[in-house]
C-alpha cells in the first residue's frame, strides 16, 4: 500500500507546547497530534521531525554532526569503541595584524586605470598583480583547535545503534546496546555556560570505562592533572610564504566529573573505570581575547560546573528561545522519516523527492546560524565554525564577494536578527585597516575592503589581481546594516551604528569613482568577481572598469544612505553629493543575447557557466530588478540565468543557492523548486553540509534564505505573500517569518493560494500587501476589530498598521 501524504508539524514535535498569540497575550496550548491518512485532515508528528539520524557512526568528517555556541564548536563522530570530537574555537587563527600593503600600489593605480581605459586589460591585470596585491600575497587562516578522543573498553560488539542531532534541543546523541547494557552519550555546546558538554550514561551501574586524551595535529602539547586534560599551543602558519611564524596562542581544558567508579589522570590521559555516569566539560581560550588563558579557562569551568541536568536545561532554554521563533508545515509522506537521513538523501540523489527533507534542510540552516554566530562571537566564516584542518580550503576566511554575505541572508527573514551582530562587529573591526588602505592605495577618504578579510580585519587585496582587486566588500557589507534597520526599525541602531559605517563606505567611492568620456561614473580597477571576459581581439582578462555588479551595489548603498539621511534629518549636503553621484552611475544594460550585461561593454564570457552570477545582484539580494516594476530587466535576468544554467552554472553549492533566490524573485516557483532539489541531490553531504566542494556553510544558509523567500518577500515597499510557492507545497503553514518594516508574519495556504495571514508590527506604518491572483481579502481583524485595507489593484492592498497590534487576514477565492 502506498504511503499517504499527511500533515507534518516541524519545530515542536508530538505533544509539545505551542505558543499562540492573541493580541498582546500569549496562550500556551497543548497540541494533541496523531498519525492519520489525508482523509482525516489531522496533523502528524513524530520524534524524527527535526532530527538528523543515522544507523552507524561517522567514519569521515562530513558524516559527523555539528554542535556550536558561536565561539566553540565540535563535530561529533559517535563512535562505539572510539569517540572523537573535533574541536574549534573561533579565534584560533594563524598570523598577526600587520601592514600588508604593496608599496607600489599608489603609483600603479592610475596607470592601471589608463591601461584599462585604453583597451589593454591584460597589461593592466599583470601590473595590478605585481603592484596591488598584498605582501605577503595571502592572509592568515582559521585552524582547528584539536581533537578530544575517548577510547572505550570492550564495547566493539553492539546493537540498536542510533546517532542523531536534534535541531530543536541542539543536542547530538549516540545510543547503543553492548553486553546487555544500554549506553547513551549526549553532546551540546552551551552558550550560557560557555562550554561544550558531553554526558555519558548507562542503565547499569559501573558500566562506563574509558581513557581520554586531547590532541592536535601540530604545534601543541597535551598534559593531564587533577581530573583534567589540558592542551596548549599556538596556531602557526603552514606553507605560507612571507608570513612570520606566529599566530594566536590557545589553551583548552577538559574537566571530568564522574559519578561512581574511579578516575585518575597521568601521562596526558584521563582514565575512568567503572563509573555510573561521567560529564566532561570542555572550555577554551586564546590570547586574542585576553592574555591569561589559564584564568579564562578557570572562569569558564566555574561557570559550567553545575549539575548536568541544569546545564542541559539552561542550554535548551537558550537555544529554543531562538530556534522556536519559526514553524514550517508542509504535506509530507511520513514513511520517509522511518529512514535515516543519509538513506533519504541517497534517494533524492537517485531522483526521488522528499519535501520533508527540504523542510529539515531549512531548519538545519537556522540551526547552523544559531550555532555559529552569537553575540560576542566572531562572524560565521566560510565553514561557519567547523574546520578540521591546519590549512583549510581558502583559509576558511571571510570571503566577502558573496560567501560571507550569503551566510547572513537568513538572519533577518528567519527571525534571528541578533545573530547578525557578529557580522557588524567584523565590519567595525576591518574599518581601521580599511581606512588606511583607502588612503594609501587610492588617496581616498572612507574605508575600503576587498574580496577577503580575516580575524585581524585586513583590508588589502590578496591572492592575485583576478580575485583580489575588487573594492566592493565594505559597500556590500554595509548594506547588511541597512537591512537590519529595515527589518527592525531600530532608529538608534540606524543613527549610531549603521549610518556611520554606510557613510564611510560611501565616502570612499565618492573619491574612487572616475568619469568615462560621457560623464558616467565608473569604479575601477575592479572585477566582476572571478569571471573572465574576452575582447573582440581575443584578449582575455578579469580586471575592468565599471563592472555591472559594482554599479548595482553602489546604487543600493547610495539610495539607502540617502533614505537614512532623510530619516535622521542629518547631512543634507552629503545627501546632495550622493544624489548627484547616484544619478551619474551607469544604467543596467541588456546585451546582444537579451541578457543583463555583466560589463559596461557587451563582452562575451570566457566561461558562460561561471559559478558567480554577480551582475544579477540587482535581482537578489538587491531589489532594482522586479517583475512587476521592471519587466524588461526581469526578462533579461531570466535570459541570464537560462544561459548560465545551460552552460553548467550552479555546479557549486553556494552558487545553486543563489540561483534559487533569483528564481524566487522572478516568481518562478517551478524553477526555484527544481534548483532546490538539485542543491540537495548534487551539492549536499551526508550530514547535510553544503558541498562546494569542499564543505562551505554558505550554501546551507543561502538555501534557507531562499526557502523563506519562496514564502514571503518584502522589498520595494511591498509585502509579497507566497511569491514563489511550488505546486508540491500546495498546502501548508509558516509562522514567525520577518518582513521589512518591523513585521512578523504568519501564513497559511490551501491549494497553492493564501487562506490566512497574521501581521504583528513592531512599529506603525503603511504597508502594501501583494497576494497571488485567484484570491481576495475577505476580512481583516485588528485585535479582533474589523478594519479595511485600501485596494490598489486586483492583487494588492494598502493597510496602515499600529505598533504591537495584531492584524489577522482571511482570504477567499476571487471568483
Amino acid at each position: 500500500m502506498a504511503a499517504v501524504p499527511v500533515w507534518s508539524w516541524y519545530i515542536l514535535g508530538a505533544g509539545a507546547l505551542r505558543e499562540e498569540r492573541t493580541g498582546d497575550l500569549r496562550v500556551r496550548r497543548r497540541l494533541i497530534l496523531c498519525l492519520a491518512g489525508c482523509a482525516t485532515g489531522m496533523f502528524a508528528a513524530d520524534e524524527s521531525a527535526l532530527r538528523l539520524w543515522y544507523r552507524q557512526p561517522a567514519t569521515t568528517w562530513t558524516q559527523a554532526l555539528p554542535v556550536g555556541n558561536g565561539r566553540l564548536a565540535a563535530m561529533v563522530f559517535g563512535g562505539v569503541g572510539t569517540e572523537r570530537l573535533q574541536l574549534n574555537e573561533d579565534t584560533v587563527w594563524t598570523g598577526e595584524k600587520r601592514d600588508r600593503s604593496n608599496p607600489e600600489a599608489a603609483k600603479a593605480v592610475p596607470e592601471i586605470r589608463r591601461l584599462l581605459q585604453q583597451g589593454h586589460p591584460a597589461q593592466a591585470q599583470a601590473l595590478a598583480d605585481r603592484a596591488m596585491i598584498s605582501v605577503p600575497r595571502a592572509l592568515p587562516v582559521y585552524q582547528t583547535l584539536g581533537d578530544l578522543v575517548l577510547e572505550f573498553d570492550g564495547v566493539e560488539e553492539h546493537s540498536q545503534y542510533r546517532r542523531e542531532l536534534d535541531l530543536d534541543t541542539a543536542i547530538a546523541s549516540v545510543r547503543y546496546q553492548a553486553k546487555g547494557v544500554n549506553y547513551r552519550r549526549e553532546v551540546f555546546a552551551s552558550y550560557p555556560a560557555r562550554s561544550i558538554v558531553m554526558h555519558l550514561s548507562a542503565d547499569k551501574p559501573g558500566s562506563i570505562s574509558f581513557r581520554a586524551n586531547i590532541t592536535r595535529l601540530a604545534d601543541a602539547t597535551s598534559e593531564s592533572a587533577a581530573g583534567r586534560l589540558i592542551l596548549t599551543g599556538q596556531a602557526l602558519p603552514k606553507a605560507a610564504p612571507g608570513e612570520r611564524n606566529t599566530g594566536v596562542r590557545f589553551r583548552a581544558e577538559v574537566k571530568a566529573i564522574a559519578s561512581g567508579g574511579h578516575m585518575e589522570s597521568s601521562g596526558g590521559l584521563l582514565l575512568v573505570r567503572a563509573a555510573d555516569s561521567v560529564t566532561l566539560l570542555l572550555v577554551a581560550a586564546t590570547d586574542y581575547r585576553g592574555p591569561d588563558l589559564a584564568a579564562s579557562c578557570a572562569r569558564d569551568l566555574a561557570t559550567a560546573s553545575r549539575a548536568v541536568d541544569a546545564l542541559k536545561a539552561g542550554h535548551i532554554k537558550d537555544h529554543q528561545r531562538l530556534f522556536r521563533r519559526m514553524q514550517l508545515e508542509l504535506p509530507v509522506d511520513p514513511s520517509a522519516r522511518a529512514l535515516p537521513t543519509d538513506e533519504r538523501l541517497r534517494k533524492v540523489q537517485q531522483g526521488a523527492t522528499d519535501n520533508d527533507l527540504l523542510a529539515l534542510y531549512f531548519h538545519y540552516g537556522r540551526y547552523l546560524l544559531i550555532a555559529s554566530s552569537r553575540p560576542g562571537s566572531l562572524a560565521a566564516n566560510l565553514q561557519g565554525k567547523w574546520n578540521d584542518s591546519l590549512r583549510p580550503a581558502w583559509g576558511s576566511k571571510y570571503t566577502i564577494n558573496i560567501n560571507t554575505e550569503m551566510n547572513y541572508w537568513p538572519a533577518e527573514t528567519c527571525n534571528l536578527s541578533e545573530l547578525h551582530e557578529p557580522l557588524f562587529d567584523l565590519i567595525d573591526l576591518a574599518r581601521e585597516d580599511g581606512r588606511r588602505v583607502a588612503k594609501s592605495y587610492y588617496g581616498a577618504r572612507g574605508f575600503v575592503l576587498h574580496h577577503n578579510t580575516d580575524l585581524w580585519g585586513h583590508a588589502v587585496p590578496i591572492d592575485g589581481a583576478r580575485w583580489g582587486v575588487w573594492p566592493m566588500g565594505a559597500a556590500w557589507l554595509a548594506l547588511h546594516l541597512a537591512d537590519h534597520y529595515e527589518f527592525t526599525q531600530d532608529r538608534k541602531f540606524l543613527a549610531t551604528r549603521a549610518y556611520p559605517v554606510m557613510k564611510e563606505a560611501a565616502q570612499f567611492f565618492l573619491d574612487y569613482l572616475v568619469p568615462d568620456s560621457s560623464g558616467i561614473l565608473l569604479t575601477g580597477p575592479s572585477t566582476s568577481p572571478e569571471n573572465e571576459y574576452r575582447l573582440p581581439s581575443g584578449e582575455k582578462a578579469v580586471l575592468c572598469m565599471g563592472p555591472t555588479m559594482d554599479t548595482e551595489i553602489l546604487r543600493a548603498l547610495f539610495e539607502r544612505l540617502i533614505q537614512a539621511s532623510e530619516t535622521l534629518g542629518i547631512d543634507k549636503q552629503f545627501r546632495q553629493e550622493l544624489t548627484a553621484a547616484r544619478d551619474k552611475l551607469a544604467p543596467l544594460k541588456i546585451g546582444k543575447h537579451g541578457q543583463i550585461q555583466e560589463w559596461v561593454e557587451d563582452y562575451d564570457e570566457v566561461e558562460p557557466g561561471h559559478r558567480h552570477i554577480s551582475h544579477l545582484f540587482a535581482l537578489f539580494p538587491g531589489d532594482r530588478i522586479r517583475p512587476h516594476a521592471t519587466p524588461d530587466l526581469a526578462r533579461a535576468a531570466r535570459v541570464t540565468l537560462d544561459r548560465r544554467l545551460a552552460n553548467g552554472g550552479g555546479h557549486t553549492g553556494w552558487s545553486r543557492a543563489w540561483i534559487i533566490t533569483f528564481w524566487t524573485r522572478l516568481g518562478d516557483a517551478g524553477l526555484a523548486y527544481e534548483n532546490l532539489n538539485a542543491l540537495l541531490s548534487k551539492s549536499t553531504l551526508e550530514n547535510l553540509f553544503d558541498n562546494h566542494p569542499p564543505f562551505q556553510i554558505d550554501g546551507n544558509l543561502g538555501a534557507t534564505a531562499a526557502i523563506a523567500e519562496m514564502l514571503l518577500q518584502s522589498h520595494s515597499g511591498e509585502i509579497n505573500l507566497l511569491p514563489a510557492l511550488p505546486r508540491a507545497w500546495s498546502d501548508g503553514k509558516v509562522t514567525g517569518l520577518r518582513a521589512r518594516g518591523g513585521l512578523e508574519v504568519d501564513l497559511t495556504w490551501r491549494g497553492g493560494l493564501p487562506a490566512g495571514a497574521s501581521l504583528r508590527p513592531s512599529s506603525g506604518g503603511v504597508h502594501t500587501l501583494r497576494f497571488p491572483p485567484g484570491v481576495r481579502i475577505k476580512t481583516i481583524l485588528e485585535n479582533k476589530q474589523t478594519v479595511r485595507a485600501e485596494p490598489v489593484s486586483a492583487t494588492t492592498s494598502r493597510l496602515r498598521v499600529k505598533a504591537k497590534s495584531t492584524y489577522t487576514f482571511e482570504f477567499e477565492p476571487n471568483i
